[in-house]
């Protein structure tokens, strides 16, 4: 995949996953552009947790991706990221994308109107991480799946900004460990 493509993609998560959210909220709800971006919560603290979170889990997926029962899955997460050669620059990018987009989506929209627990599995089935064809392609959704609710009941607790925090973290962590065997891409 290039650069080029990945870029366009980030973007695209960024700019428009969060338009059928807000449109749905605004014209549904009456929700305000500001109560949708959930300022409110906006505090270092909420943020700082956050992050502290992510990475943490991030580091528990990474050494759960060791196990030998992952070295069977069709579709490697750790082997997808290592192809897309990221450099420090692109994870930085790509995490804030997913992580401000698709929480925008996933849990200031959808989880407004189904709740936590299915836009948690909804989330991973979405990612392509549960198969009920392959058990095993399942086994990396059965890893993110309590992340998933974490960060459904995260932003419910805490804000939007909570759940951004660790979903970017997550996943820059991710992309920095997936991403080389040694500095060179980092």
């Amino acid at each position: 995949m290039s650069k080029r493509r990945i870029y366009w993609m980030g973007l695209m998560t960024l700019l428009l996953f969060p338009i059928p959210a807000f449109l749905a909220l605004h014209y549904i709800s009456g929700q305000s552009f500001r109560e949708f971006m959930d300022w409110d919560s906006f505090h270092f603290s909420n943020i700082a947790i956050g992050i502290c979170i992510g990475v943490g889990y991030a580091f528990l997926t990474n050494q759960l991706m060791k196990f030998p029962v992952f070295k069977s899955v069709p579709l490697r997460v750790d082997e997808l990221v290592k192809s897309l050669d990221l450099t420090l620059l692109d994870a930085v990018f790509l995490s804030l994308c997913a992580g401000i987009g698709e929480e925008l989506l996933f849990r200031a929209g959808v989880q407004f109107y189904i709740g936590v627990s299915i836009t948690a599995v909804l989330f991973v089935v979405m990612h392509g991480y549960l198969n009920p064809f392959n058990w095993k392609q399942s086994l990396y959704g059965v890893v993110v799946l309590p992340l998933s609710f974490l960060l459904g009941l995260g932003y419910e607790w805490y804000g939007l900004w909570f759940s951004i925090a660790v979903h970017t973290a997550y996943d820059f962590t991710l992309f920095v460990a997936f991403g080389s065997d040694d500095d060179t891409h980092a």
